[in-house]
């Protein structure tokens, strides 16, 4: 017999079960079937022939005991292995004196709401909170412009502004492009082809061009004002601007805030322009309509009120995705980990607050007649 076979035989003593070999993983299926075959009753095991025991081994002897109602004592073992079967035996009985009982669903479902109404809250509180503290840096830095950090400035407004410029006009271009195709898919029923061009240009100058614009910024720029801020902070860098007597608000925030205070407006004039391209392009090349007509509708369907709904947003928006971005950065613990889990936030805080914010601002203008 080698050393790693297991074997029960049953000795002429009645009633008596005899294991032996070795009762390890790699046994474990031969045993059990041994065990299924056993049809004749059982009072006692004897271990005391197993050359090999495991947890495994030591399991399957606590469930041969189940099987046959009989009680530990009923196993006899040697002293090395009567210390295993113990502990198995223990952890069995632990498992069925405490069953787990989770939570109905239900509770489960208003415990996680509630958690995130919680932290909802918190959220905007903070927000307000960090605001303020913005402002009043801001207002100051104002009334005495040397503490404006202008070589940071100006190459912010390079990194949210200019650099973004291209990727922007053509998602623009490309959904002024599909918004004219479905118009015209809609109204060439009715023979209203001309009404794309007012389709087009209310949607760009009230709605997309900002919203546009914004949700790009929040997804390229949040990103990136958080993962800049939380690296500094991982790196320890923020402790050492508090070293030299600095203020890192004033140093890293403002900015940051007053470059994309600048530059949101500006690329929402752009993405503006270039949906309203998109929808000249297929115009001319899909519903016969000439540039000198588009240009003249444009003209006659722009209203002021049109075209300051959007700008009217434009430096809100800015305003909050600066600052979500700035804020989960500086809450960074330390690792790579926490600047990955923030950045995520930065993003997901920031497009959502802009989506609210522009439904809300939506209904508002609706009210007042705009």
């Amino acid at each position: 017999m080698s050393q790693t076979q297991t074997v029960i035989v049953s000795t002429d003593q009645p009633g008596v079960l005899l294991a032996q070999g070795a009762w390890v993983l790699e046994s474990s299926q031969r045993l059990s079937e041994q065990l299924a075959r056993l049809s004749a009753p059982i009072q006692r095991i004897d271990g005391r022939s197993i050359d090999r025991l495991d947890s495994s081994g030591a399991l399957l002897l606590a469930r041969a005991l189940e099987s046959h109602q009989l009680s530990p004592n009923a196993l006899t073992l040697n002293a090395e292995h009567q210390a295993l079967f113990d502990l198995v035996q223990g952890s069995e009985d632990a498992c069925r004196a405490a069953p787990l009982q989770g939570d109905p669903a239900w509770k489960e479902v208003l415990e996680r709401t509630g958690q995130d109404v919680v932290q909802t809250i918190d959220n905007i509180l903070e927000l307000i909170g960090f605001l303020g503290v913005t402002l009043h840096r801001l207002v100051l830095a104002l009334f005495n412009p040397r503490r404006l950090r202008w070589t940071s400035l100006v190459h912010h407004m390079q990194e949210t502004g200019f650099n973004a410029v291209p990727l922007l006009a053509l998602l623009a271009i490309m959904i002024g492009a599909v918004l004219a195709f479905l118009g015209a898919t809609v109204l060439r029923d009715f023979g209203a082809e001309i009404m794309v061009i007012d389709l087009v240009t209310f949607a760009f100058l009230r709605e997309f061009g900002v919203l546009l614009t914004a949700i790009l910024l929040a997804g390229r720029t949040a990103s990136a004002f958080c993962a800049q801020i939380g690296m500094m902070k991982s790196q320890q860098e923020i402790d050492a601007i508090h070293t030299m007597g600095l203020d890192d608000i004033e140093l890293l925030v403002i900015p940051r805030v007053v470059a994309l205070l600048v530059m949101l407006p500006a690329l929402t004039v752009i993405a503006t322009l270039a949906g309203l391209l998109g929808g000249l392009i297929v115009s001319v090349l899909s519903l016969d309509i000439s540039v000198g007509l588009y240009i003249e509708r444009v003209y006659q369907t722009v209203r002021l009120q049109d075209y300051l709904v959007g700008l009217i947003k434009a430096p809100i928006f800015a305003l909050v995705i600066a600052l979500i971005g700035c804020s989960e950065g500086l809450r960074v613990q330390g690792s790579a980990q926490s600047v990955g889990e923030h950045t995520t936030s930065a993003v997901v805080r920031s497009i959502t607050m802009v989506i609210v914010i522009d439904a809300l601002a939506a209904v508002y203008f609706m009210e007042i007649g705009w």
